[in-house]
């Protein structure tokens, strides 16, 4: 019932604006054929956990069918896709309603015997329950409201909480691939610049099938291993926790026991189990499991990372991808050959869902432009220091600019008497720091990247100018900030001119001073002067 295989139970927007819905084996082809603009029904934070489906999925089926060039239609795709369940030839895992328990249903594990539906309790209503989402208060996102839902909504659904999910509570596993049951599974990608969906799922599933062997030689997986998990039967005992060296490379894992089923009224529902142990023995693991999209911390026995509150600000997303010998880019970071010998502009496509202790964190996801000369020194196996280096010299004056601009604030809202600075004028004084983050963050890259690839001698050139232009270099933002906050932060009338004066006096004087940036005033001094 509610075949994926056969029944056009995915809604697409094709390139022409045309709405459809898709078969699965529909979808892979027309993706392949950069024919779809987008999934409508898709919601933000599930965008990498339904690309990671199709392209662990796509890649795995050319893998197991040994071919290399991507099938041309939709009835080869479904032959791939069929052949990797062999033991189902009614295919009941790309079903989604199987009413028998016994036989697994898509992204839905079976039990051992028919006596395992009474564990399903817990009723399911709507697609989003099924979600990873947690909300503190029910404004931000409401829950469980997706009553009038579309199959695809429960195919989203359940790829996002079996691929993603994180420990619940007693008896609500997460997934292997995180580190620990707070964690979270970021996803480091490039794609063509500029691409559409498709483009960027067959770049990923080429890239995979050339890295392929570089996983297997580095973890404890075999290409002969289970692929799909939600085929395997399932009764949540901890004598059923399976080992990675049973796995595929790509394994699409399933962390929760969960069954759908039709009602009266024609819609879907579901039901829930609690388990005693998770589906994969991951305690020890801590999520090195080669995830390909994944960075690991090199000086932390590859551990891989768990992205913070913070996201893909430019000062994390620098250390993640140009740290020297602190984190390993995923395989899917890196350029396949081709792209290696490709002028092409790419992209780096950077996701994650944060999660926290009972609560949502935020879903953040980047996109960074990046040409060919910084993408073969950056992204290689054997990287060029020079990009870190820039990166980490500039953030060490962005750094500098805003303790500046901090004690100058500061100067400010103490009525410009030093010695009357307090704690609470700090904090009036961080807003004003996190603003100029958020401007120079929109453009960090971009202009690293200009630092980069120009000649060595036109380097600081490129520097100062970032720094102190007269329009938007960093000084410049920095200035305007401190005149908007001596403009706005509270002052009595009596004091207003002095702080001001003396907030503009420090904030000049220490950018000049042996800790700030001299030498950038020294040289602006001796260009005015030259003849």
């Amino acid at each position: 019932m509610l075949n994926l295989l056969t029944e056009p139970l995915i809604g697409v927007e094709r390139t022409d604006a045309e709405r459809v819905s898709l078969s699965l084996p529909q979808v892979f082809s027309e993706l392949i054929g950069d024919a779809i603009a987008s999934f409508p029904r898709l919601r933000p934070h599930q965008r990498h956990a339904w690309h990671a489906f199709l392209v662990q999925v796509g890649a795995m089926a050319m893998e197991r069918a040994r071919v290399r060039v991507f099938p041309a239609g939709a009835w080869q795709w479904a032959d791939l896709l069929s052949a990797l369940t062999p033991r189902f030839p009614d295919s009941e895992p790309w079903h989604l309603v199987v009413n028998d328990f016994t036989k697994p249903a898509f992204m839905q594990p079976p039990s051992s015997s028919m006596d395992g539906q009474q564990d399903y309790r817990e009723p399911v209503d709507t697609p989003d329950e099924l979600d990873m989402l947690v909300t503190s208060k029910n404004h931000d996102l409401k829950s469980a409201i997706a009553a009038h839902s579309s199959p695809d909504d429960w195919i989203f659904a359940l790829c996002t909480l079996q691929t993603m999910e994180g420990f619940a509570g007693a008896g609500n596993y997460g997934i292997s691939r995180m580190n620990g049951g707070l964690g979270n599974r970021p996803a480091f990608g490039l794609s063509p610049q500029g691409a559409r969906v498709g483009a960027h799922v067959r770049r990923d599933i080429i890239a995979l099938l050339e890295f392929l062997p570089e996983i297997v030689a580095e973890y404890p997986l075999t290409t002969d291993g289970h692929t799909l998990r939600w085929t395997l039967p399932w009764d949540g005992n901890p004598s059923e926790a399976m080992l990675i060296d049973g796995l595929h490379p790509l394994y699409v894992e399933v962390c929760r026991r969960v069954r759908l089923h039709s009602r009266g009224d024609g819609r879907l529902a579901g039901s829930r189990a609690t388990s005693r142990a998770a589906r994969i023995e991951g305690k020890a693991l801590k999520g090195r499991t080669g995830d390909p999209w994944t960075p690991v911390n090199i000086k932390k026995d590859g551990l891989p990372l768990t992205l913070g509150a913070g996201g893909f600000g430019y000062r994390r997303v620098s250390e993640y991808l140009t740290s020297a010998g602190d984190w390993k880019h995923p395989p899917l970071l890196r350029p396949t050959e081709s792209e290696r010998q490709s002028p092409a502009m790419m992209q780096i496509v950077a996701r994650a869902m944060v999660r926290g202790q009972g609560k949502t964190e935020g879903y953040h996801e980047r996109e960074i432009p990046i040409g060919h000369r910084l993408r073969s020194a950056m992204l290689r196996i054997d990287a060029s220091p020079v990009p870190g280096e820039i990166a980490r010299s500039r953030i060490e004056e962005i750094g500098t600019i805003q303790r500046i601009l901090s004690h100058a604030i500061q100067m400010f809202a103490a009525r410009g008497n030093h010695d009357g600075i307090s704690p609470e004028h700090r904090r009036l004084a961080r807003p004003w720091l996190d603003r100029l983050d958020e401007i120079l963050d929109a453009r960090f890259f971009e202009s690293l990247q200009e630092e980069f690839e120009a000649e060595h001698a036109e380097r600081q050139v490129i520097r100062r100018r970032w720094l102190m232009n007269g329009e938007d270099g960093v000084i410049d933002h920095a200035r305007d900030l401190l005149r908007q906050a001596t403009s706005s932060l509270p002052c009595p009338s009596l004091y207003r001119y002095r702080a001001g004066v003396a907030a503009e006096a420090l904030f000049e004087g220490r950018l000049r001073g042996n800790k700030g940036l001299p030498s950038l005033f020294d040289r602006a001094a001796a260009e005015k002067n030259e003849p």
